[in-house]
């Protein structure tokens, strides 16, 4: 596979895999796709106004040039993102710090995939440990690709995969990467040579890895990311792409794994409502009684009119099914609030 750059364009993966930017576009909570949850697009008509949900159409053809990195967006928009929504993307020198905590914490040993450097012109990098992993005692490096990681407010994704910095734009080589998910897949690689097996470690890996966003065209870009990583690893592994029917269901993980949500209230975006309820009285007369949502009221997730974000639990059964993946409300993993 040749190197897509930082610019995913939806054309192409329209033309070289089947299927599967319908799959990424899709919300599993509402059962429609995802929606562009931003104003940023509002004067490009009808199918781009704030509720309106990402169509195919539009953002292919003479339209696949619409959506695109944080970084390649003009100044303009970048500014009103980060004064709207207080979109700020943090620099890949500190997501690797902030990684490395969590590794550090899981090997309890420090500076395990990569040591963070400070050149003399201040700049911050990292060098890579390029000699295998080793685990620690009691622990393999199936329990590592099992072990469950979340990134919140992800925006473009950069603490899951670092294909890119996103301050910068500059490209990053798979060997370099530090995201949760490309720790991951640098495991399996030294420690998986079979392809077969290669794909069920991967997939056990993504299903591993989940993350939320409010505004759906970085949303967008957070799953092409993680989808790209998968195809250009497997090629890097094996010197061939992936199965299409292999693609597919990487990104049918992603679709799940990766939702959009407003973060403070677990539903999605923008869905909580006043209602307005008229009941008659005795004497015939109708009234008219304004409702508001009660956790926007009292700041209490669990009480929004809102509609609830489902994600996937992938090892248990459903019951309605049997079979495993498990529908959760998002917030019911919120045991203390």
């Amino acid at each position: 596979m040749q190197q897509a750059g930082i610019d995913i364009l939806e054309n192409d993966i329209l033309e070289k895999y089947p299927k599967v930017l319908n799959i990424l576009l899709r919300d599993h909570t509402t059962q429609q796709n995802i929606f562009w949850a931003t104003d940023n697009y509002q004067e490009l008509g009808n199918e781009y106004q704030f509720h309106s949900h990402i169509k195919t159409a539009s953002i292919t053809g003479e339209n696949g040039h619409i959506i695109v990195p944080r970084v390649k967006k003009n100044k303009a928009m970048q500014q009103y993102r980060v004064r709207e929504m207080a979109e700020v993307f943090t620099p890949s020198w500190i997501c690797n710090a902030q990684n490395n905590l969590i590794d550090n914490a899981w090997f309890k040993k420090e500076n395990v995939f990569n040591t963070g450097l400070l050149l003399p012109d201040g700049t911050q990098k990292w060098k890579v440990n390029r000699n295998k992993i080793n685990f620690p005692e009691g622990k393999t490096w199936k329990d590592y690709i099992r072990d469950t990681r979340l990134e919140m407010a992800c925006g473009e994704a950069p603490y899951i995969t670092s294909r890119y910095d996103t301050t910068t734009g500059k490209f990053i080589p798979i060997e370099e990467r530090i995201g949760l998910l490309d720790r991951k897949l640098r495991i399996i690689n030294e420690n998986v040579d079979n392809s077969g097996e290669w794909l069920k470690a991967a997939q056990t890996a993504y299903k591993n890895i989940y993350a939320f966003e409010w505004q759906g065209d970085s949303l967008l870009l957070a799953r092409e990311a993680m989808l790209i990583t998968f195809i250009e690893n497997y090629y890097s592994k094996f010197g061939k792409n992936p199965l299409l029917k292999s693609i597919q269901y990487i990104a049918y993980i992603i679709s799940w794994n990766v939702w959009q949500m407003d973060g403070l209230k677990g539903v999605v975006p923008k869905s909580c409502s006043t209602k307005q309820l008229e009941t008659t009285t005795l004497f015939g007369d109708i009234e008219i009684k304004i409702e508001e949502c009660e956790g926007c009221l009292k700041d209490n997730i669990k009480k929004h009119n809102g509609i609830y974000c489902l994600i996937k639990d992938w090892e248990n059964k459903d019951p309605k099914t049997g079979r495993k993946g498990r529908k959760i409300k998002f917030i019911d993993l919120l045991k203390n609030r």
